[in-house]
C-alpha cells in the first residue's frame, strides 16, 4: 500500500498525491508542501489547529490522552525528581546531566547571571509603574545589542553560550524589572544561592536585611518553572521560530516570544484566574458565578479549565495541584482565595456540565495560586512564565537553527477584499 493520500477535486475530477510522513510518536501528516504548485490552491486552517509547522525532537503532546513529554521523558517524572535546571540542560543537550555536567551548568549559570550595568539606563528610561512586562521584553530586545557577534553563529559552542547567557540573564532582567516597576531598590545575583532561590532572593530582599526562603517555596517555583519549560509549538513558540526563520539575532527572537506570552489568552491566563478569583471574592457567591458560567448567553466564563490541546487531564495540572497543597499547608495559607479555588474545582470536578465538556483545571488555575502563596505580584505572573519557557524557546531556535535548510514563515490567505475597484474622479 503506497504511504500516500490523494486529494481529489470534485469540480474537475481531477486528483493530486502526497506523502503520508510518520513521526516517532503522534499523528500522521500529510506533506502538502507541493499543494500549490500542484493544483493551484492553498488550504485554509485558522489557528494552524491542523498543521504542522515544522519538525522538532523536543516535545511531544498527546492532548487525547493527557500526555507531555520533553525529550522523552514524562512531565511527572521531571517535575517530581529533577530540578529546573535538570530540564533547561535536558533541552538544549538532549540527555539529562550528570552529576559533573550538573554542577557545571549550574556554576556556568551563575556566572552569567550579571547583566552589563548599562542596561541599568534602560530600566531608568520606563515610567513609574510600568508593566513588569513591557520593561522585560524592551530589556530582552536590548540584550541584543551588547551581545551583537551572537547575530551570526555556526558553531554548537557559540549557540551554547548564547542559550546559556540568555537562561542566566532572564531572571536577574525580571527581577529587576519588579523592583523598578515598584521603585525598589535593586538586588544583585547571589552566587551562594541556587538558580530559582536567586530569583526569590532578587524579588524580596532589601540592602543589609537576611531573607528566609522556605525550601517549600523554592521546591514550588522551580516545579513550575519547570512544567513550563517547553510545551510544543504554541503562539509564542511559534513566533520564536517565525522570527527565527528571518535570521533574526537570538535575543530578537526571545523578545517576540516575550510579547507573544504576554496576551491574556496565552501567558497572562494565570493572571486572570486570580483577577477572577478576587472577583468572585468568597464562598458564598461561588453558585452564583457557576451559574453564569453555565449561561450560553452570559459572556462569562470560568478562566483555568479546560485547554485548547488537552481534552483530558492537563498533566501539568496534576502535579501542581499535589505541590499547591503542600506548599499551602506548610506556609500556613487559608485564604478566601484559597476557599473560592476549591471550591470551585470541587463543582467542576462533579458537575457533568463541565465533566462532559472535558473543562477540567488547567495549569493556569493551579499556577496562579501557587504564585499568589508565594507573594509574587499578579502582574508578575507571565514575567515567571518566561523565566521557565526560555530554556525552551531558545532550544527550539537552536533546532531551527541547525536544520540543513532554514525555509522563512511565510503563511497563505483567503482574500475576500474588494475587487478591480475603479478610481473615482
Amino acid at each position: 500500500m503506497a504511504n500516500t493520500a490523494t486529494l481529489t477535486d470534485n469540480r474537475n475530477g481531477k486528483s493530486y498525491e502526497f506523502p503520508i510522513l510518520q513521526g516517532t510518536m503522534g499523528p500522521d501528516v500529510i506533506d502538502i508542501s507541493t499543494l500549490f504548485s500542484d493544483t493551484g490552491m492553498f488550504t485554509f486552517d485558522r489557528g494552524y489547529t491542523s498543521t504542522a509547522m515544522c519538525r522538532s525532537q523536543i516535545t511531544y503532546i498527546d492532548g487525547l490522552k493527557g500526555e507531555l513529554m520533553y525529550r522523552g521523558y514524562d512531565i511527572a517524572y521531571l517535575a517530581e525528581q529533577k530540578t529546573f535546571l535538570d530540564v533547561a540542560y535536558l533541552l538544549l543537550n538532549k540527555e539529562l546531566p550528570n552529576p559533573d555536567q550538573y554542577a557545571a551548568f549550574k556554576l556556568e549559570l551563575k556566572k552569567r547571571s550579571f547583566i552589563h550595568e548599562g542596561m541599568l539606563k534602560i530600566f531608568d528610561a520606563f515610567p513609574d509603574k510600568a508593566h513588569p512586562m513591557a520593561i522585560l521584553q524592551a530589556s530582552v530586545s536590548a540584550l541584543s545589542a551588547f551581545y551583537s557577534d551572537h547575530l551570526n553563529m555556526d558553531k554548537p559552542e557559540e549557540y551554547h553560550e548564547m542559550a546559556m547567557r540568555i537562561i542566566a540573564k532572564i531572571p536577574t532582567i525580571a527581577a529587576f524589572s519588579y523592583r523598578y516597576s515598584r521603585g525598589l531598590p535593586i538586588i544583585y545575583p547571589n552566587l551562594d544561592r541556587g538558580f530559582t532561590e536567586n530569583f526569590l532572593y532578587m524579588m524580596r530582599s532589601y540592602p543589609y536585611e537576611h531573607v528566609d526562603l522556605k525550601p517549600i517555596e523554592v521546591k514550588a517555583l522551580d516545579t513550575v518553572f519547570s512544567l513550563h519549560a517547553d510545551h510544543e509549538q504554541n503562539a509564542s513558540t511559534t513566533t520564536v521560530r517565525t522570527v527565527g526563520s528571518t535570521h533574526a539575532h537570538p535575543y530578537a527572537c526571545i523578545a517576540a516570544g516575550i510579547g507573544a506570552l504576554w496576551g491574556w489568552a496565552h501567558g497572562g491566563a494565570n493572571e486572570g484566574v486570580i483577577r477572577q478569583l478576587e472577583e468572585i471574592g468568597s464562598v458564598d457567591k461561588v453558585d452564583h458565578y457557576i451559574a453564569r458560567a453555565k449561561d450560553k448567553n452570559d459572556p462569562f466564563r470560568l478562566m483555568g479549565f479546560g485547554h485548547r490541546v488537552y481534552k483530558n487531564f492537563d498533566p501539568r495540572a496534576k502535579v501542581l495541584k499535589k505541590m499547591r497543597d503542600q506548599l499551602i499547608d506548610e506556609i500556613g495559607i487559608n485564604s478566601e482565595l484559597i476557599k473560592v479555588a476549591n471550591r470551585i474545582e470541587e463543582i467542576a470536578l462533579n458537575d457533568d456540565y463541565f465533566v462532559s465538556r472535558n473543562l477540567y483545571p488547567n495549569v493556569d488555575f493551579h499556577s496562579g495560586l501557587i504564585l499568589k502563596a508565594l507573594g509574587i505580584p499578579n502582574d508578575m505572573f507571565a514575567v515567571i512564565f518566561v523565566i521557565g519557557r526560555t530554556p525552551g524557546w531558545i532550544s527550539q531556535w537552536i533546532e531551527l537553527k541547525e536544520q540543513d535548510t532554514i525555509k522563512i514563515v511565510r503563511p497563505r490567505q483567503l482574500y475576500v477584499g474588494e475587487t478591480n475597484r475603479t478610481p473615482k474622479c
